[in-house]
């Protein structure tokens, strides 16, 4: 084999082929050059589809690298707790364990678990060189805790940092809040005006991409003290509030060891009298990284995100590139007719169809690259109006961030592609002999461009009538009969001074003017449900044990009233009778249901013992809404407190509210003092239960309104075209006496019936969409059919504005412009 020749021929080939890639670019520069407007129009188009593609990805990398930066994140796991009916159903599941689980399986599993650690969240007053904060990132941890979640540490050992009894261990931006500049280690902290901690260790601030953001550790031994020692803290069985996660050994089989924490619990747990502990009692793991997306637990450390909407997001991005794309091809064959002559005459010239076919393919990849560039300037002025708003921390860095660099080149040769490999089919396809004699080119009768403009407003409307169907449900939410009222009703923190003088502070709050009622409760509407306990019932003349959750309520005499719960049966609790603080007790609708007893009334009187207390039930409420809309209305149970109290519960006078507030602030130094003064309203409080909701529904909206925009851009580009098509025929009918409406109608009746078809279409499927999404909420409205006309009309309104404004201008050309023209 002749080597010289060899490489001369691969040396020929490679500039040949440099020669004719820089031709087709040339040529496809000065198409764009030539026709602006296309230009414009597809250039426009896909730089908004990908700029939104951009902001989407971030947005989806972010919250799925949740603790993926964690060492050996993939043999973290968290253990939940969840409580079963006698049918097997979930009662209650909680993120959090009792104190004794942890140590308990770290020796029953020695072979799997390498490590279990705790830790328990608590807001104390934090008080350190003069300063005093109520620190809400505060947490006990077991001494392990730092080694199995890898955060930097600046400043000492994170296997000793907990060892001491007294320790502390900071975040740099605590530290600094504490101490400006000074070196923290060594330094004296208090802990609730009670006890002193020393600074043992500094971390880096904890990532913003993690499910916890603690800002200072104490050594859960602190706790154990609490508790009375570690036999009583090994005990505390009812005292569900640890977060416990587990460190598997590398070979450990993790499904494996979450079957076998039945085993587990029927060891460690009375067997009941019929059945196994494990049938009432349930253990699950979830790996660390997915529990941002994955957790929705009745407690979790911090409020998570959710999986779904991610999902929805990579699928809204998915949707405007592909209608991106649609503009692309529908224009792209619509002006065929512009570019046959051109390759006719190149055919003749011998060009063969693979090279046309590169030519206009290597245009398309032009656009979508130019594109790129373009849609990274918009996403970069953009991404700061986008992190408000997500309240993310999302960085646009692609040197960086290579992944998101690949998947955008990635992302741009796929759209290229798509977007040209239709009209590069189609376009190298023509025969020269035909197109040469300037006969018409058929272009299957536009039957292509139709369906692809259906399927552009068929998107475009489906997340229309889903913005609308979600705006619905949250005016539902907010607007529907909670069955208390809840406006006016502030809710004060307590704490063990307040509760010391209580019936005192209770009178002098009683003396202000704006202040009508005042009461003490364990839970407060707007919160969760999360304390029960076991207990027998009377029914039907025979005591039986309670086979269902029975959510309990300590309270004081005047909760119900301050509420305003309606009574429906018997009567609320009466101060002037002693045994009611004891023995008495008042349950809801639901709770009467669930027992069985056949009406309200007849479970006055009724015989119970409940969490240790003997006594009847003296009233019945009227069932309302505790929680979220998202939660059926559990069965309830309120006992007058002893030692439970968590708020202090003001109805306020509306008149005087504003002076209320400021004379609470005034004496809240005195109420509670060394805290700073903190409070909500209940109603205000509901509504933040659904700001996920509403955030979720705002990004949806502008995702759709830059969906939309797309579509107006490419019906924009074919109407001109088709308007100038139709040129002669225009100045015809003009001449023949049509008027500009006659001329407007006719011209825009086939795009406006696309539109509606499209519309067609999108509503089955809006429709088994968001009424799969509504399922997600135990009280819900119905989906409108005002949401779905509207959808269905603002498209069409919007589409017979994109195709008036070059019909009108088209119309009202003078007749004798429009018969010169070829």
């Amino acid at each position: 084999m002749n080597f010289a020749i060899y490489y001369k021929t691969i040396y020929y080939r490679f500039t040949n082929t440099s020669v004719m890639l820089k031709n087709y670019l040339l040529i496809a520069f000065r198409t764009m050059i030539r026709q602006k407007a296309y230009s414009f129009i597809n250039l426009s188009g896909l730089a908004i589809g990908i700029a939104a593609c951009i902001l989407i990805l971030l947005y989806v990398q972010y919250e799925l690298s949740y603790e993926t930066y964690l060492r050996d994140h993939e043999r973290i796991y968290r253990i939940s707790r969840s409580w079963l009916n006698a049918d097997g159903r979930t009662n209650l599941h909680l993120g959090h364990l009792a104190p004794p689980f942890s140590p308990l399986l770290k020796m029953d599993y020695k072979g799997i678990i390498e490590e279990s650690v705790r830790l328990l969240d608590y807001d104390p007053l934090i008080s350190a060189n003069g300063k005093k904060f109520e620190e809400h990132g505060f947490f006990f941890a077991d001494p392990e805790f730092l080694s199995v979640f890898s955060w930097s540490m600046i400043r000492g050992d994170p296997v000793q940092a907990l060892a001491e009894p007294n320790a502390i261990v900071l975040t740099e931006s605590t530290a600094k809040k504490y101490f400006g500049d000074e070196d923290p280690l060594g330094k004296t902290m208090n802990y609730n005006n009670t006890l002193d901690l020393k600074v043992t260790g500094i971390l880096e601030d904890i990532p913003e991409n993690s499910h916890l953001h603690p800002t200072m550790f104490a050594p859960m031994v602190l706790v154990e003290e609490y508790y009375g020692g570690r036999e009583h803290f090994m005990s505390a069985w009812g005292s569900n509030n640890f977060s416990t996660f587990v460190k598997l050994y590398p070979d450990a089989d993790a499904e494996e060891f979450e079957k076998s924490l039945a085993g587990f619990i029927d060891n460690h747990f009375d067997v009941p009298e019929t059945g196994r502990a494990s049938d009432y009692n349930k253990l699950q793991i979830m790996n660390i990284a997915d529990i941002h997306l994955h957790s929705h637990l009745d407690s979790e450390i911090e409020q998570n995100g959710d999986i779904a909407y991610v999902s929805l997001f990579a699928f809204i991005s998915g949707f405007i590139l592909v209608i991106a794309c649609i503009n692309y091809v529908n224009l792209a064959t619509a002006r065929s007719s512009k570019r046959a002559r051109e390759v006719g005459i190149r055919k003749v010239m011998g060009a063969y169809r693979r090279r046309l076919f590169g030519q206009f393919l290597s245009e398309s990849m032009l656009f979508a690259a130019l594109a790129l560039i373009i849609a990274c300037f918009i996403a970069v002025l953009l991404l700061p109006w986008f992190n408000d708003f997500s309240q993310r921390q999302l960085e646009f860095n692609l040197l960086e961030n290579q992944f998101l660099l690949y998947l955008l080149l990635a992302i741009t040769i796929v759209t290229g592609f798509i977007a040209g490999i239709y009209p590069a089919i189609f376009l190298s396809a023509f025969q020269p002999a035909t197109v040469l004699k300037g006969v018409g080119i058929n272009a299957g009768k536009g039957m292509m461009r139709s369906a692809l403009v259906v399927f552009q407003f068929f998107i475009s409307i489906v997340m229309l009538i889903g913005v609308g169907v979600v705006y619905d449900q949250l005016n539902y939410l907010k607007s529907k009969d909670l069955g208390f009222k809840g406006r006016h009703t502030m809710v004060l923190p307590t704490s063990e001074e307040i509760h010391s003088k209580y019936e005192a502070i209770k009178n002098q709050l009683l003396q202000q003017s704006g202040i009508k009622s005042v009461a003490y409760s364990s839970r407060i509407p707007s919160g969760r449900l999360l304390d029960s306990q076991g207990g027998q019932v009377e029914v039907d003349g025979g005591i039986r044990n309670l086979d269902f959750r029975l959510a309990d309520v300590h309270t004081d005499f005047d909760f119900l009233n301050t509420m305003e719960i309606p009574l429906i049966a018997g009567r609320n609790f009466d101060v002037k009778r002693a045994s009611d603080s004891t023995e008495a007790f008042i349950i809801n609708e639901s709770a009467v249901k669930a027992v069985g007893w056949k009406s309200n009334d007849a479970a006055i009187g009724k015989k119970i013992s409940y969490g240790g207390r003997n006594g009847h039930i003296i009233g019945v409420v009227k069932d309302f809404h505790f929680e979220s809309l998202k939660q059926e209305i559990a069965p309830i149970i309120f006992m007058i407190t002893n030692e439970r109290y968590g708020s202090v519960v003001l109805k306020l006078d509306d008149k005087y509210k504003d002076e209320t507030v400021k004379y609470l602030r005034e004496q809240w130094s005195y109420l509670r003092p060394g805290y700073p003064f903190s409070y909500y309203f209940v109603d205000a409080r509901f509504n933040e239960l659904y700001a996920e909701e509403e955030q979720i529904a705002e990004l949806v909206s502008y995702f759709s309104i830059i969906a939309v925009i797309i579509g107006v851009l490419g019906l924009f580009g074919l109407s001109s075209f088709t308007t100038e098509q139709r040129f002669k025929e225009i100045g015809i009918r003009k001449v023949m006496g049509a008027s500009v409406p006659q001329i407007l109608l006719l011209l825009s009746r086939n795009f406006t019936m696309l539109v509606v078809i499209g519309f067609l279409f999108a509503i089955p499927v809006a429709w088994f969409g968001m009424d799969k999404w509504l399922d997600t909420f135990a009280y819900h409205g119905n989906i409108s059919v005002l949401s779905i006309l509207l959808a269905g009309t603002l498209a069409v309104l919007i589409a017979w504005l994109t195709v008036g404004l070059q019909t009108v201008k088209a119309a009202k050309t003078n007749p004798v412009h429009a018969l010169r023209h070829e």
